[in-house]
């Protein structure tokens, strides 16, 4: 027999990178513009479970969690964004073509990055906010789907990067 019919199918890094990256920069898109259409008054809470959950339509001209650096805020923030997709993009090149996990985090830091440099390119409102979560006074930073796809990915890629060390390790 050929050792193509006993060779363990894999599925492609770019398999799970493209529809990862797809699914966050779409639902980014479409969640901010309803936001905007459904939300029209900046900084007015809508509950939508209770107080825990609520939408609050709000621009953020910095960055994560409210860090500015003054009035070219928009323009550093666009820069080191797309920097930081340029250090990616080598990322997803270095990664094994069979590195699911990888391609995965990658694929939702790159989505979620892309989605707010739009919004810092179209307007100089900044990046749409609107998912606020939290307990009376005690609330997290608001943010969107593109912040979660960041957020969630660069979790699973520093994850990655650790099971690779623990590998590196266990052979060395």
């Amino acid at each position: 027999m050929s050792q193509r019919l006993h060779a363990t199918p894999t599925i492609s890094k770019a398999r799970i990178f493209w529809p990862a990256f797809g699914v966050v920069l779409f639902l980014d898109i479409v969640t901010k513009y309803l936001a905007v259409r459904m939300l029209p008054a900046v900084h007015v809470p809508h509950p939508v479970i209770g107080d825990l959950l609520r939408f609050t339509l709000a621009y953020n001209r910095g960055a994560a969690f409210g860090t500015h650096v003054g009035e070219w805020s928009r323009w550093v923030f666009t820069a080191v964004a797309i920097l930081v997709l340029v250090f990616l993009a080598q990322a997803y090149r270095d990664t094994n073509i069979a590195d699911r996990l990888r391609a995965l985090a990658l694929g939702l830091v790159c989505g979620g990055a892309v989605g707010n440099v739009i919004d810092r390119l179209r307007s100089e409102l900044g990046v749409i906010d609107f998912i606020d979560i939290g307990i009376g006074s005690a609330r997290w930073y608001t943010f969107n789907i593109a912040d979660m796809g960041v957020s969630i990915g660069a979790m699973l890629l520093a994850w990655s990067f650790w099971q690779e060390g623990k590998k590196g390790e266990a052979r060395g």
